[in-house]
């Protein structure tokens, strides 16, 4: 059970998706990811990288991958936390420190990325409806998050 104040409700066009945060392994990502939400940043933006089998990416607001919040990257937080079904962990561009609001939930083992990617959270519940979300590289007519709010 996730402490008060570190569960993410992602309420999506496929449902909801319930996501225990974990300060305790990537303490400055949790704090950012909160502060996004907390402005309403991730309400509306589209899962724009949805590849089967692998994983569900979102956060970008323009919805093609290339942006980030008006804060500056984060440092890394590389943790032993493996990448397995249900993981939330950043996306980044190949500087390992350019992590900003762009993440990913794993629908599979992607053990690969261990240590590599910034680990924060994992789906406690709803996985079925990321299971659901529209597959593409990019994704036509994508699925969105409706909104995002902490508790």
């Amino acid at each position: 059970m996730a402490e008060p104040g570190n569960t993410l409700t992602l309420e999506t066009t496929k449902g909801s998706v319930v996501i225990e945060m974990r300060p305790d392994l990537a303490p400055n990502h949790v704090a950012h990811i909160k502060k996004l939400v907390g402005e309403g940043f991730y309400d509306g933006v589209a899962f724009h990288r949805v590849i089967d089998g692998f994983m569900a990416q979102t956060g970008c607001p323009h919805g093609t991958g290339t942006g980030g919040s008006k804060y500056p990257d984060l440092k890394q937080e590389f943790n032993a936390e493996p990448h397995v079904r249900g993981v939330c962990s950043m996306a980044r561009a190949a500087n390992p420190d350019s992590a900003n609001s762009q993440f990913f939930i794993c629908f599979d083992d992607a053990t690969f990325l261990d240590r590599k990617y910034t680990v924060w959270g994992k789906v406690v519940s709803g996985m079925e409806n990321v299971d659901k979300i529209k597959r593409g590289e990019p994704v036509r007519d994508p699925d969105r998050i409706v909104s995002a709010k902490m508790s």
